[in-house]
């Protein structure tokens, strides 16, 4: 009898130290996308405040640029709230309504994302090369978006968690970018176009790498949110 309540007291809820570990994901996430969604909060104050020389070329796409700011906040931050298995396990009715909110946010960044790349001209320590990443990246984001929503339709819980996540890894390459160009900005003042190209670059590839890692391992370890007799329940 001693045994025995010593043992229930020693672990009485096994499954807690696990959940808590999970909701390190989301405050890893949020704390990622602190410093753009920082510096969109500070662009959409300077866009109020008037017509200056140092943003004029903000005020001749000033609608993209809004709807790029908002949808890609939205999407970042809800987003961080979808890698939390237990959430998604504890609250379906929640993942699916944010998901319905996520969708779109994701788009509207993405597209938006797209139009400014090749109708601003290009800053002066942008390129060429820089251009098409962000097209192929903002293509990358848009269509993952397109294909995750397709697959959740056909109660591909697998398909639908590996697209999502590879889009929600585009929409916070601008997290990884400032931590990545940050340091180098110690040793020179403004990185040159070919240098802030490959460090951008490097960013988005790195988390397309650690997102497709991460939702792979959770996969084999059996964490998917699929249950036996729920693969015709309402997804969307």
């Amino acid at each position: 009898m001693t045994t025995t309540i010593a043992s229930d007291r020693t672990d009485p809820h096994p499954a807690r130290p696990r959940r808590r570990r999970e909701w390190w994901i989301a405050a890893s996430l949020l704390a990622l996308t602190f410093v753009p969604v920082a510096a969109g909060a500070a662009r959409l104050v300077d866009l109020s405040s008037g017509r200056t020389s140092e943003n004029a070329r903000f005020f001749d796409l000033p609608v993209p640029i809004v709807v790029h700011i908002l949808g890609a906040t939205t999407f970042c931050v809800l987003g961080a709230f979808q890698f939390v298995p237990s959430l998604r396990r504890r609250r379906p009715r929640w993942h699916r309504w944010s998901g319905r909110v996520l969708v779109p946010a994701g788009l509207a960044a993405a597209v938006s994302g797209l139009v400014m790349a090749v109708s601003d001209d290009l800053p002066v320590h942008d390129n060429a090369a820089l251009m098409w990443l962000r097209l192929f990246f903002g293509t990358l984001m848009a269509v993952g978006l397109v294909l995750g929503l397709a697959a959740i339709r056909a109660h591909d819980v697998r398909a639908h968690q590996r697209w999502m996540a590879r889009s929600y890894a585009v929409a916070q390459g601008a997290g990884t970018q400032a931590l990545v160009l940050g340091p180098m900005m110690l040793f020179v003042d403004q990185p040159g176009s070919d240098l802030k190209a490959a460090g951008m670059g490097f960013a988005w590839v790195l988390n397309l790498a650690v997102a497709e890692w991460l939702v792979r391992r959770s996969q084999s370890g059996g964490q998917s949110d699929s249950r036996p007799g729920q693969s015709r329940r309402r997804v969307w």
